[in-house]
């Protein structure tokens, strides 16, 4: 909804905004080791997914219930056409960007498509796939650019939240297989960027669809996702090129060529027609005035 005239309302309690944050944390810590206890017996990959996507999907579903009287859909996932919007914009410039990373080495020959013998994808597998990285991705923004992110913006505004979340995001993955630190350089690249996002937008459709189209093409063209080896068509990338070039064992995410395009992928979003919606958590009514999110626009 348009914003209401008059001066912005008081900046909120710190100590009330810390004590929040931590209850926040600590219910996705303690639901995540319920959740992952009960799912244990599943894949790795599942369970690890699984446990993430439900445990911050939880943790923000109870602190908007008991500290906003709010629905979960508040944290950001209100669906309309500004929504549609931002998913799309995000999906484009995830997935275009994993290609201009990937492309030039194999037009250049700095990389080639081989077939892999043992991997047979079938379309359920596919279908399998696609499913647990749009879960990977629902859960991460959630847990990253959910309620504690979005009432810290309000309270200490972008600079003293993304950045430091950026790094944190990257700190997490940090015990992902053959991390390095320029692949986690990179990595808190991309969570200030995702962040970056959602300040452009107010929901979590941009960051989410940006996050998606990168996690979907990369094992697509057949490399490693941030360590992780996801198989989806049955060939692989195999590099002539360096380590700094291809990212190693780690994936592309901790090579030079990721570095030049998350600049890219900066300005992509500053030009970028997104649009903005009302948060109710980061974007404080005035005067202290009760406001709803954006109302669902007509298709």
């Amino acid at each position: 909804m348009p914003r209401q005239a008059g001066r912005p309302g008081p900046r909120p309690d710190p100590v009330r905004v810390a004590i929040h944050v931590a209850v926040y944390i600590a219910l996705f810590l303690i639901s995540s080791m319920l959740i992952g206890w009960v799912l244990s017996g599943t894949g790795y990959l599942v369970a690890i997914i699984a446990t993430s996507v439900l445990a911050a999907g939880f943790a923000n579903w109870l602190s908007l219930r008991i500290f906003e009287g709010r629905h979960l859909l508040d944290a950001g996932l209100w669906w309309n056409r500004a929504s549609s919007t931002n998913l799309a914009l995000g999906l484009a410039g995830g997935a275009g960007s994993a290609a201009a990373v990937l492309l030039p080495p194999l037009v250049f020959r700095g990389a080639y498509l081989a077939e892999s013998p043992i991997d047979r994808p079938t379309v359920g597998s596919i279908i399998f796939l696609i499913v647990l990285l749009g879960a990977g991705v629902l859960g991460e923004e959630l847990l990253f650019r959910g309620y504690a992110f979005q009432i810290l913006l309000r309270a200490a505004g972008p600079y003293a939240t993304v950045l430091p979340v950026g790094i944190l995001f990257a700190l997490l993955h940090s015990s992902n297989p053959n991390a390095s630190w320029f692949g986690l350089a990179n990595t808190a690249a991309f969570g200030i960027l995702f962040g970056y996002a959602y300040l452009r937008s107010r929901d979590l459709w941009l960051p989410i669809g940006l996050h998606l189209g990168w996690n979907f093409t990369l094992p697509l063209l057949g490399v490693n996702l941030s360590g992780l080896r996801m198989r989806m068509t049955g060939y692989e990338m195999s590099w002539t090129a360096g380590a700094l070039w291809s990212g190693g064992e780690y994936g592309p995410e901790a090579s030079v060529l990721t570095s030049a395009v998350v600049f890219a992928l900066f300005f992509y979003l500053w030009k970028a027609p997104i649009r903005r919606q009302f948060s109710p958590l980061a974007d404080p009514p005035v005067e202290n005035v009760p406001c709803e999110p954006s109302p669902r626009l007509p298709s």
